[in-house]
């Protein structure tokens, strides 16, 4: 796929793709980031737990749901030669085993010095936003750089 260089980017410019959250997911992001915490891995400690009861047994680790914005920023926009600087995220709902999300950005702003900043979110199967924020990212200038 061919990214888009800063000035081919429009404030405007949108962007999406869907994931279906696995088992396989959750145990992956674990074992990449250390991150065993048994609300995510545990289905019996999480359907003891008040958290667990809360939201229904396991979920999904937020950043799991939030690294889907780092693949609209290296394949979508700006796409390939692209550089992250930045994200915010805020987390509004859990995301279960099966949920399917769809990352989306819409640029708001184009910057100095390559930069642009996008309006994120992941919203789950039933519309729900899961997590929002806003990312920065460096465009390329040349064209070679997206080809």
């Amino acid at each position: 796929m061919r990214g888009r260089t800063y000035d081919e980017i429009a404030v405007g410019d949108k962007a999406s793709f869907s994931k279906t959250v696995t088992e396989s997911d959750i145990h992956s992001f674990s074992a990449m980031t250390a991150d065993f915490n048994p609300i995510h891995v545990d289905e019996v400690y999480a359907l003891g737990s008040s958290l667990g009861k809360k939201m229904g047994g396991r979920i999904a680790q937020g950043m799991l749901s939030a690294s889907l914005f780092s693949t609209l920023v290296g394949m979508y926009i700006p796409g390939k030669g692209a550089l992250y600087v930045s994200q915010s995220c805020n987390f509004k709902r859990p995301v279960k085993i099966g949920d399917t999300l769809r990352a989306e950005c819409e640029v708001t702003e184009k910057l100095e010095k390559n930069r642009i900043r996008m309006a994120t979110r992941c919203v789950n199967q039933r519309g729900e936003i899961v997590v929002e924020g806003e990312a920065v990212a460096i465009a390329a200038k040349n064209v070679e750089d997206v080809l």
